[in-house]
This record gives C-alpha cells, sequence and structure tokens, in this order.
C-alpha cells in the first residue's frame, strides 16, 4: 500500500510540473517587438510615414519616432498591446488609438511596419523576423607586416 502511494505521489508531482511547463510554454514566451516608421512598398502602393509617431506599452513610452526610425519594446506572451499617438503633419493634430496583435509563436524578434499596419495592409505585408547581421570582426594582429622599406628610400 505504502509504494502504491508513493507512486501516486510522484506520478501526480510530474503531472503538475509537466501543466506547468506547458503554460509556461505559451505565456512566458518573450519577445523583442521593433516598431518601424519607414514608408513602405507593397503591390505597388507606397504607404508614407506619419510625422511623428509616439508608442506606448502598458502605459510607458517606449519610443518617439519620426520618419525611417525604429523603437522597440519587450513582451512577454502572445498577445502585444500599444497605444499610438499620431501626428499625421509636423504643427498637426494628435490621434490616439489603441492597438492589438497576436504576435507569432515562432519568432523572438518581430518587426512592425508601422504604415502598413495603421493601413490595414494584411500581416505579410507589415509582419517580419528581426534576423541580426553579423558583422566580422578584422584582428590586426593577423595582418601580414610586408618586409623591407615602404619607401625604398635605403640606409642613410
Amino acid at each position: 500500500m505504502n509504494k502504491k502511494r508513493m507512486l501516486l505521489f510522484r506520478l501526480g508531482t510530474l503531472a503538475v510540473l509537466i501543466a506547468i511547463a506547458a503554460v509556461m510554454m505559451v505565456i512566458g514566451r518573450g519577445h523583442t517587438v521593433y516598431l518601424d516608421n519607414k514608408k513602405l512598398e507593397y503591390e505597388g502602393t507606397e504607404y508614407k510615414t506619419p510625422y511623428k509617431v509616439v508608442v506606448l506599452v502598458k502605459g510607458e513610452q517606449v519610443a518617439k519616432l519620426y520618419d525611417r526610425e525604429r523603437g522597440s519594446a519587450t513582451n512577454i506572451g502572445q498577445n502585444f498591446e500599444m497605444t499610438l499617438k499620431i501626428t499625421q503633419e509636423k504643427g498637426g493634430e494628435e490621434t490616439v488609438s489603441t492597438h492589438q496583435l497576436k504576435l507569432p509563436y515562432g519568432m523572438d524578434g518581430v518587426i512592425i511596419n508601422l504604415p502598413g499596419y495603421l493601413a490595414g495592409l494584411p500581416e505579410e505585408a507589415y509582419l517580419t523576423e528581426f534576423v541580426p547581421t553579423v558583422t566580422e570582426e578584422t584582428d590586426d594582429a593577423d595582418e601580414e607586416i610586408p618586409e623591407g622599406d615602404e619607401f625604398e628610400m635605403g640606409e642613410f
């Protein structure tokens, strides 16, 4: 009887840990969301940038974007909510709107093109994955130094 009870407790503990892991995998996934205020060309139509976009996430300003600028925010989970304060022209009136997006599960870095998103384009047009570029570092110690006199002046 005691061995059966111990086995049930172990199986119960294992089931609880698996359930917690499954829940954390879904709700605990972190994303870096990059917000681009860059013009977008999609299917022959050009979508221009607003003069200024102020982005708030959870009530905190994370970016103030002018033309050709990028900001970022960190989000935990699949649902991303942002408030945008948009000024279309310099000195123009500011409009405020709140937007909710479902972030793709397989992407850690997500780029959202704001002009494309605000124009109501499909997700494939305004949402892309951020892929960092690798730059090669050159090591000065590996460079070959030529022998001899560079200016061919000889000895004095």
